[in-house]
């Protein structure tokens, strides 16, 4: 069975390159650009892990791990956070994700990442 994915961003150029890199590695994904799917989506769709961007129209990623993180059914899920905006990465780390991956990323990076947190 596939390891499944959400992730959100609201730049669409960035999803496709996420959803088709991971689907390509033999993970399900599913993409969704509004903050406000992100709970419903963890609800449905039952994800393995979750990526976040940082800077989401109307949000921050960073709360948003933190609501999923406190949410007994969910918090023992794995996040990354993407963000262009790192001050430090202590900062995103308090928000309680499990890893960071700075923008623009690498590929590589993103699967070895997303690996790393879904194996078995």
């Amino acid at each position: 069975m596939l390891k499944k994915i959400l992730v959100l961003d609201d730049n669409q150029d960035i999803l496709d390159i996420v959803h088709e890199t991971l689907a390509y590695e033999n993970f399900e994904v599913k993409s969704i650009t509004k903050s406000e799917d992100v709970m419903p989506g963890l609800e449905s769709f039952n994800p393995d892990l979750v990526i976040l961007d940082y800077r989401v129209s109307g949000a921050n990623g960073g709360e948003i791990c933190r609501a999923i993180k406190a949410d007994h059914r969910f918090g023992s899920i794995p996040v990354i956070i993407f963000s262009a905006y790192i001050n430090t990465e202590s900062e995103l780390f308090d928000y309680g994700c499990d890893a960071i991956i700075n923008k623009p990323f690498d590929l590589n990076e993103l699967v070895e990442k997303v690996s790393s947190l879904v194996a078995e």
